[in-house]
């Protein structure tokens, strides 16, 4: 078995919240300087920014899993992780179908840049990527299972664009197996908030990070069977 540090929930400069410093070669490499041996890049309702990353991945010796952070109909953010990049730009082509009609207006929200490997601008999406789709957060883990993708219900303690904070409730009928906290979160005190939540949740905590800045040490690990992305998808609908 392998003891993997990793960070599943980063944004890149592709996200309109995100920092144009976080280009996908430069926020990989930060996270080989941060002791960090699994990431998952996962921008807002896309995955165009994920190519670029996984081949900075490979030069850095870091594993790196397509993925996004869907915000689901009802203002619950959804990390959505995969495999294989191909499954990730499937979904994607899904996702584009139940956008909302909302353009992006840079001066206000930020750009949205879409990056080779060489961390050169090759393009910028229209859509506003941060608002929400159609697709509900009662589809969306079944959703991911046809395409061989995993979801985890993305930071539940923030008080905004958590399933908790949007619905005030999360239960076994939405299908989640995996649930994120923030960094530093006290797991025990959360939970101990939280009494009506089932105990069988695999917890990970993960750093949502928008900035190189507030990209976080290894701290949290997984522990795998080999170094693949097949191996973290795996254990995560295990």
């Amino acid at each position: 078995m392998s003891r993997l540090a990793y960070d599943l929930h980063l944004h890149s400069c592709l996200s309109p919240c995100g920092e144009q410093e976080m280009t996908p070669h430069d926020l990989v490499f930060m996270a080989k300087l941060l002791g960090l041996d699994v990431i998952a890049l996962t921008d807002h309702n896309t995955s165009k920014n994920c190519p670029a990353a996984m081949a900075a991945g490979r030069e850095a010796g870091v594993l790196v899993l397509p993925g996004m952070e869907l915000n689901c109909a009802e203002e619950v953010h959804i990390v959505c992780l995969f495999a294989e990049l191909e499954a990730a730009q499937e979904f994607e082509r899904f996702v584009d179908t139940r956008r909302l009609p909302v353009a992006n207006r840079p001066e206000i929200f930020g750009r949205q840049l879409i990056c080779d490997e060489r961390d050169e601008i090759i393009g910028e999406m229209e859509p506003l990527l941060t608002a929400a789709t159609q697709i509900g957060v009662y589809e969306i883990a079944a959703l991911l299972e046809s395409y061989g993708g995993v979801a985890v219900a993305a930071h539940i303690d923030r008080p905004s664009y958590s399933v908790l904070a949007a619905l005030g409730f999360l239960t076994p009928d939405m299908g989640f197996r995996n649930v994120e906290l923030s960094p530093y979160a006290d797991e025990a005190a959360f939970f101990s908030l939280h009494p009506e939540l089932p105990g069988d949740y695999r917890v990970l905590h993960s750093s949502d990070a928008h900035a190189l800045g507030d990209m976080r040490e290894a701290g949290h690990f997984l522990e795998l069977s080999e170094v693949s992305a097949r191996a973290v998808i795996n254990l995560l609908k295990s």
